[in-house]
């Protein structure tokens, strides 16, 4: 086994190091973070509309002992006789509950009004947190 010592080989381009950073894992990661800004902007600038509570109205009419809401066969809420919106009426029964003693709230449905309406209005009483509630009427319906 002989070694020759000879002249050295010229190195070729393939045999020399590289000068210059890999940057496709960097363009990888970029190309990522790119994707993930466009999903999430959309959720960034997504409006919630809020309604916010308009101030009782001067006619407002607050009962210390009782007040009455009713709905009408239309699906018309009113509060003592007067007709009011749903908004309305958690205004009322807010203002209410501010009362030094809850007054009772008489809760009387028409007969032919939809099942809909008067299960809006008993979830917006319940959230109030109307605790003195009472059913007015329940004698039109009758025995069966």
């Amino acid at each position: 086994m002989a070694l020759s010592i000879s002249q050295p080989e010229a190195r070729t381009d393939a045999d020399r190091p590289l000068g210059e950073m890999n940057t496709t894992p960097l363009i990888d990661v970029m190309l990522v973070l790119l994707i993930m800004f466009i999903i999430t902007i959309p959720v960034q600038t997504h409006s919630v509309g809020v309604d916010l509570p308009r101030p009782i109205p001067d006619n407002f009419e607050m009962n210390p002992i009782k007040n009455k809401v009713g709905i009408d066969a239309d699906g018309v809420i009113r509060w003592n006789g007067a007709a009011i919106d749903r908004l309305t009426l958690r205004q009322y029964l807010a203002a209410s509950l501010r009362m030094p003693v809850e007054p009772e709230l008489q809760f009387q449905p028409d007969a032919a009004a939809r099942y809909v309406a008067v299960d809006a209005v008993l979830a917006d009483i319940k959230r109030a947190g109307i605790t003195n509630l009472g059913f007015v009427g329940n004698e039109r319906y009758g025995q069966f």
